[in-house]
């Protein structure tokens, strides 16, 4: 019988990619060492990063990048190579660079940079046309028996236990009704938000803003996700946050995975 296949996967809205390296993103995924890293909001190119960073040692690495420079943007670096990667997608989905599919023999790794629906209603409405068409491309995966790792920067902080000021939020995208329960629809498509699964612990977040310095203060929420299809619920073994890391307004989650 063939030994199992312990991996950490991490993820992280990195908030520009190049900033990040300056504030010693090598040095920290080099101690971190994941076995697959994702990232969102990269703000660049590949052309426009270092060799160091496009292609790191140990690692390949895929990109998406939006049409408007400087803006939104996916990354992600594994030491096993995927047996596929897509970054096309039906629809709105392709319009800013903010989906890397890679697919294992035994899994699926969607990275994903979902909108921000806070500059107005318009946006509001594209984040939600987003949320809608990615839910049903997900349907048409599982359709085909594939498990799917869902990762990133969702924008939304599902429950109140999520976010510090749940009442203060009420109104405010990112916690609006409609966007909350997009994520109780997606969860009951069977998925499960894997941090929970182990810790259910107030005070947990993973994006604090920077004007307010709210990271001080852990006035934060929790808004990134690993989220993992029903038929890999045997296979996590551990979900957690390090909001020791400060390369971003964001911090790195992570899930180990045994394969």
């Amino acid at each position: 019988m063939a030994s199992k296949q312990r991996l950490r996967l991490e993820c992280l809205n990195i908030n520009g990619l190049r900033a990040a390296e300056k504030k010693g993103f090598l040095d920290w995924l080099a101690t971190s060492d994941p076995d697959i890293l994702c990232l969102q909001e990269t703000k660049a190119n590949p052309e426009q990063l270092s060799d160091a960073v496009r292609l790191p040692e140990g690692y390949v690495s895929y990109f998406n990048s939006g049409e408007r420079k400087g803006y939104s943007g996916v990354a992600t670096y594994s030491k096993i190579t995927p047996d596929t990667v897509n970054t096309v997608f039906p629809g709105i989905l392709n319009d800013e660079g903010r989906i890397i599919e890679t697919v294992f023999p035994k899994f699926t790794v969607l990275n994903v940079y979902f909108p921000n629906g806070k500059t107005g209603s318009e946006r509001l409405q594209y984040k939600m046309n987003f949320y809608d068409a990615f839910r049903k491309y997900c349907a048409t995966l599982r359709k085909t028996g594939r498990e799917l790792l869902v990762c990133g920067d969702v924008n939304t902080a599902h429950k109140e236990i999520d976010l510090a000021r749940p009442k203060e939020n009420e109104k405010i995208s990112g916690f609006l009704p409609e966007e909350r329960q997009w994520i109780t629809d997606f969860l009951a498509d069977g998925y499960l938000d894997t941090f929970r699964i182990f810790n259910r612990e107030p005070g947990k977040y993973s994006w604090w803003d920077i004007k307010t310095r709210a990271r001080e203060r852990n006035v934060g929420w929790r808004i990134d996700y690993w989220l993992a299809s029903e038929g890999l619920r045997r296979n996590i073994k551990d979900a957690y946050i390090k909001p020791e890391v400060e390369l971003s307004d964001h911090c790195p989650v992570g899930l180990i995975l045994e394969i």
